[in-house]
């Protein structure tokens, strides 16, 4: 678990460029257009840095954009003084210290819909091509071997898929499984209202016991850390099949392995792996490799060419409206604000540690300059407070500079 750690108060940051993005990890191209519609000098990366690379290459970076594999730990952070919010161009921020952005008053946001229509139907393709083990029958035609089988084949139609996680892709797969004639069941930790004829189960072992194919699609957290061992893949039914396109972490690659060679589970599909390669140019092993219809992918479920451009511009707008406004609807990691900018008026936004007396504080010095707000909201979480306040153009500069100056400050900013 990370611990909060504050950063000392710095200059206020004013709006006045230019302003920097760091798009890394081959970040679709449709967040480098809008952001540099907004005139930000934009470097984007096809590769992930390492943190101590990271750290050297933020100085001076206003917003940052990753993927999956680069981590963004308290050490990188400490010297991105300029760094406003950081955008997560997937669904998963667990590679980012939320604990230590929020108190470094940096937002991080994510795309938790762009990618959902992507991952369920290659979900829904794995399911067919293991119930017909196509990939088996497909090596063997290119090796030159023609077996014309029926044996363990069989259609979908009639079938139970049972998902665990009833969230965006799980319950856009359900109703695309129905439209196949499949029987659906969900097991959620929180109440879901089920779409079409889903069918909630109260238990997880109840759902391993009773469905023909399980697919997960939970986030990584320590309640789901190796959610499914070897215990739970006993419950499955015989011949039963795995499917895994959620995190690495949340499924023990060793106990399916064992199952699958012992002949209990019939096969399996598996997107996400407990430790992934940084590159494509890097190597790959895993136990799973060799075996009978065992679908292996590297990481694909959300990289369609309508995916990545979804999340591209999902994320940007994210960025571009904490940039332009202060909003933080849908930051992961920061109180939620979103106030409609006032004509005529800047506005001033403040990150401070969540102690008594800081809005007292703030508005002392709005008042000793004689200062008029026309709006002002305070949301606050366990560590910090986000204030947001529209005031008169003439006094902006020095009650920006007068907050900015308060030891209880983490980051100040002029929105004109």
């Amino acid at each position: 678990m990370s611990t909060a750690r504050f950063p000392s108060p710095t200059r206020p940051i004013t709006n006045e460029g230019p302003f920097r993005a760091l798009l890394l990890e081959n970040i679709h191209p449709s967040a480098e257009e809008m952001l540099a519609a907004e005139g930000f000098q934009v470097e984007r990366l096809s590769a992930a840095l390492k943190p101590e690379e990271l750290a050297e290459r933020l100085k001076g970076v206003h917003l940052l954009g990753i993927r999956s594999k680069t981590t963004v730990p308290a050490s990188a952070l400490v010297n991105a003084e300029e760094l406003l919010a950081i955008g997560a161009f997937c669904i998963g921020t667990n590679q980012v210290d939320l604990v230590n952005a929020n108190t470094h008053g940096i937002p991080v946001f994510n795309a938790p819909f762009s990618n959902t229509r992507s991952v369920a139907e290659m979900v829904l393709a794995e399911v067919i091509v293991l119930t017909r083990q196509l990939f088996d029958r497909s090596r063997e035609v290119h090796a030159g071997q023609w077996r014309k089988v029926a044996t363990g084949s069989r259609e979908v139609r009639g079938k139970t898929l049972g998902i665990i996680g009833y969230g965006h892709i799980g319950s856009q797969l359900g109703v695309m499984a129905e439209a196949l004639g499949m029987r659906v069941q969900y097991y959620d930790v929180m109440t879901k209202l089920p779409l079409g004829n889903a069918q909630s189960v109260p238990t997880l072992d109840e759902l391993l016991a009773t469905s023909d194919f399980i697919t997960l699609h939970v986030p990584a957290t320590p309640s789901t850390h190796m959610m499914i061992g070897a215990d739970q893949l006993a419950r499955m039914r015989k011949g039963a099949c795995l499917i895994n396109a959620s995190r690495g972490t949340v499924v023990d690659i060793g106990a399916l392995s064992r199952a699958l060679r012992s002949k209990h589970l019939g096969g399996a599909a598996v997107d996400v792996y407990p430790e992934e390669p940084e590159s494509n140019s890097d190597g790959f092993v895993t136990e799973l490799q060799g075996l009978p219809n065992v679908v292996l992918t590297p990481h694909i479920g959300g990289s369609t060419e309508e995916a990545q451009a979804a999340i591209g511009k999902e994320v940007a707008t994210s960025l571009l409206k904490y940039f332009k406004a202060g909003a933080t609807t849908g930051a992961v990691n920061f109180p939620q604000v979103e106030a409609p900018l006032i004509p005529g008026t800047h506005r001033i936004l403040n990150v401070h540690r969540n102690i008594p007396g800081v809005l007292r504080d703030i508005n002392r010095i709005v008042s000793d300059l004689n200062a008029n707000i026309h709006a002002q909201v305070l949301s606050t979480d366990a560590n910090i407070g986000y204030l947001v306040m529209d005031l008169d153009q003439d006094v902006s500069r020095p009650v920006c500079d007068a907050i900015a100056g308060l030891q209880t400050d983490i980051k100040t900013r002029i929105v004109s």
